[in-house]
Order: C-alpha cells, then structure tokens, then sequence
C-alpha cells in the first residue's frame, strides 16, 4: 500500500462545489479506492488564496519542502483538479518535473481521469493551459469592473479612514469623520506628523487595518485626496502614493467631501516645504557612531538612532509616533556612560550574558521529531494490519523507528556542559584587551563599532535614571 498527500486550495468562500471539506472528502474515497494511506499530517490545505503564483501559498511551499525529504515522504499528491495545483503553467511544469523526475512522487487529479499513455502529456497540458486561460481573464474582468466602478466615482477599494462605505459609495463616518477633519486642521495650524500620531493613538485610534498610527500613515491620510470628494485610482497596479505615477487617476467621486479644496492644497504646500528642509538636512550625510544598532530603547525595546543634526540618538519608535516615552540623549554622552560601565564591570568581574541564538536546526525541534517517528510507527503497524508488511518485516521496520525515538529522547535529555568561570573570565579578558582602542580617538567609529558587536549582544537605556544595562555573549 502506497502514501499519499492531499492538496486542497480555494480561493474564494463562494466555491461551495470545491469548499475544502467536499475536496477532502473525494480525494479520500479516491485514496480509499485504489489503495492508498492518506495520513492527517500529509494533507495541505490553503484557504481564500489565488493559484496564480505559489510564493504565497504556505501549505503548498511547506508540501513541496515535505516532498524533497529523503527518503521520499509520499508517492503521490492527490488533487480535486489540476486547477487546484496551479493556474500558472510555469509554476506547474517547474513543480511537477521537479516531484515527477527528482523525487518519484506523481500528482494525480482525481475528477480528471488523462489516463497514462503518451497522449494524456497533450491532454495534462491542455488542461493547465485552460486553467491560465480562466485565471487570466478572470483578472481582466474584475479589473474592468473596477475601472467602470471608477468612471462612475464609485468606490472600489476599502473606506478610507474617516468613511464607511454603504451600496457602493462611501460615506462619512460619524465615530473618525470629525478626527479626519482634526488631523488636517492640527497639521495646517503647525502640528507636526509625529505628534498628531501619538495623540491619535494615545486617544485609542486605529488605521482602517487596526495598525496604530504612525507618521508616514498621517502623511498617507493628508496626501489623499478622497477627502476632497475625489476617487484615486491606478488601473496598472498598485499605486506608490510617496511618489508621482502618470497611470494613476484622480476622478471626482459621488461622495460627500469631508475637507475642502481650499484646505487640502494648503496642506499639500506645507508638505512640500517640509520634504524640502528634510532632503536639506539630508544631504550632510549620516556618520558613522561607535553604539550604531546597538542601543535600545528601556519603553518599548526600539533601536535608539541618530536624531537630526546627528549628534544625539532618539528611539526610533518614538520619532516615528509609536513609543509614548522620549529616550534622546547625546552621542557623546552615551558613550561615555558605556565606557565607564565596560570599566565597571571589569573591575566587579559582573558580566549579564545573554545565550545566543541556537542554529542547530536538528536540535532546535527534537519534540517535533519524536512526534513524527511516532506516526511512522502507527503508519507501519496500519501497512502491516492491510497486508503490506510481513510479520517479520513489520516488527524489523518498527524497532528501527523505535530505535530512532530512544536516540532522540536520549539527546532531548542530555545535560548541557558549561563552565560559567571560565566563560566570565574570558568576556573580562577580552573586555580588558578591547576597551584601550574603543576608548581612543584614533580609531575609527565603525571599527570600534565591530569591536563592540564581538561581544556586546544590546544595550538598553533607561532615560530616567540615565542609566544603562549591557548584555554580553560569549
């Protein structure tokens, strides 16, 4: 008896004919049928995601991954249609050569009987080809719906923040209709980006996706000119709103305007001199410090980075309207402060040291692995219970599985040796021998900055107390 794998995609909540229940259930009696084991673990499901390319289809990139284990996992993927797999050719030649030739694993549609002569590679192709054919124009149709949509001011994307959207059109929200006005009148009387999206998020406001506020998502709300009673619109793809697009189109909407023009031109002026003086200060470039990447913010655990004018370091959270506690302090300041901090721990001998990372993948999920030895056992004793496996041959397979899980339980439980003496006094040592060059004005910053990182893991700054706590590793 063979092992089989179930791929199960829909695309949309409507497809009750193809729902992933009624795929499941077919492609089970078809197992059933001729004679395959469809265990729980091999059954992939996607849904409400396209065919058209699988970079994001997670279930079917983790089933291909399955599929290139050796020994070979499965000997076939059993699909309601081909449609299931792919709507792109390429994706679908490229993975089917790759499970067919590489690892001998077939994929086989179950409500598509090609049969396995030479002429079913003409019929498999013709059917793939109808599929990126469906696919295509269905993308076309939809596009022209929205564009027609367009041409009548009509809504076709979700409300902007400070609308609802009722049989097509949007309307004012009562609840962000008044802040939406708020924002722009803040922004015209001297308020900065940052500052409206603090107080926005202090006050419990969400974007219309539930993220909290930041600048650039003001600068989004008092760039668009919905608000003005207009539709924007890119029938070529998706819009880069920080940037002109000749494809995109602004077309007077049928809705009812929530700011004037009058006002919004005024807005879109100050933004204008704003990006000005940024890209002014922009062009002194930014110099390199010795603490760059490694200062975090004690509130809320953001980096801490150059602050205009580059001499003093700021949360980057908090420039950007999400951290509520400001950490700026000077460059020169700070580094002070770690340097007499490396001192002290020197002299105390008292390093906090943070364990790295493990890379090991193997022994990062031995649990998991016990797991999987232990379905194989049930997937043994369910070959030797149909009549594949002898009784020799049966009780020969699972002592070699069961020989498996007591080495993975062994390693599970191994202690780890270490000996925390000598690691301090090697982190004191290397403290001792770096901290001369960190601390001359000769060296470079960026130099001094790769001394840090060999052995400094963060640094937190408490603003407060300024105060800071540094984290070794070893």
């Amino acid at each position: 008896m063979k092992t089989a794998a179930a791929y199960i995609r829909v695309s949309t909540d409507d497809q009750t004919e193809y729902s992933p229940s009624s795929q499941l259930e077919k492609i089970r009696e078809y197992a059933k049928r001729n004679d395959y084991i469809l265990p729980d673990e091999y059954i992939f499901i996607d849904e409400g995601i396209s065919g058209r390319t699988t970079a994001k289809r997670p279930n079917f990139n983790k089933m291909i991954g399955i599929a290139k284990t050796s020994p070979k996992p499965f000997d076939a993927i059993l699909l309601w249609k081909f449609s299931r797999f792919a709507r792109n050719r390429e994706d679908s030649i490229v993975y089917k050569s790759m499970l067919r030739k590489q690892c001998g694993i077939d994929v086989i549609s179950i409500s598509e009987n090609i049969g396995d002569d030479k002429m079913s590679v003409i019929m498999e192709a013709m059917i793939e080809a109808m599929d990126e054919y469906y696919s295509i124009n269905l993308a076309e149709e939809v596009k022209r719906g929205m564009n027609e949509k367009v041409s009548r001011g009509e809504a076709v994307t979700i409300p902007s923040f400070g609308y609802d959207i009722r049989d097509g059109k949007y309307i004012p929200d009562p609840e962000t209709a008044p802040v939406l006005k708020r924002i722009f009148s803040d922004f015209l009387d001297g308020k900065g980006m940052v500052t409206i999206a603090r107080e926005l998020n202090d006050n419990g406001y969400r974007t219309r996706r539930g993220n909290r506020f930041e600048n650039r998502t003001v600068r989004y709300i008092l760039k668009n000119p919905v608000y003005t009673g207009k539709i924007r619109w890119t029938p070529t793809g998706k819009a880069n709103h920080r940037s002109d697009n000749p494809d995109t189109l602004i077309i007077d909407g049928t809705h009812e305007p929530l700011i004037s023009q009058e006002m919004f031109d005024k807005v879109q002026d100050r933004l204008r001199k704003i990006s000005q003086t940024k890209y002014m200060r922009e062009q002194s470039a930014k110099q390199p410090f010795m603490l760059q990447g490694l200062v975090r913010c004690s509130a809320c655990g953001a980096t801490l980075c150059q602050a205009v004018g580059h001499t003093s370091l700021q949360c980057y959270a908090y420039a950007h309207g999400k951290c509520k506690t400001s950490h700026s302090i000077s460059i020169g300041k700070i580094n002070q402060i770690v340097l007499d901090t490396l001192e002290h721990c020197i002299d105390t001998s008292s390093f906090k040291i943070e364990s790295a990372p493990k890379t090991e993948k193997p022994d990062e999920n031995i649990p998991a692995l016990i797991q999987r030895e232990n379905k194989k056992l049930q997937r043994i004793k369910d070959a030797y219970e149909n009549g594949v496996y002898t009784l020799d041959e049966f009780k020969q397979s699972r002592q070699q599985v069961k020989d498996k899980i007591a080495a993975l339980e062994q390693k599970l439980h191994l202690p780890e040796s270490r000996d925390e003496h000598s690691e301090l006094q090697k982190l004191r040592l290397k403290t001792i021998q770096l901290l001369p060059s960190l601390k001359s004005p000769a060296v470079p910053e960026e130099v001094k900055n790769s001394l840090l990182k060999s052995f400094v893991r963060r640094i937190v700054f408490y603003r407060e107390s300024c105060d800071i706590d540094i984290f070794f590793y070893t």
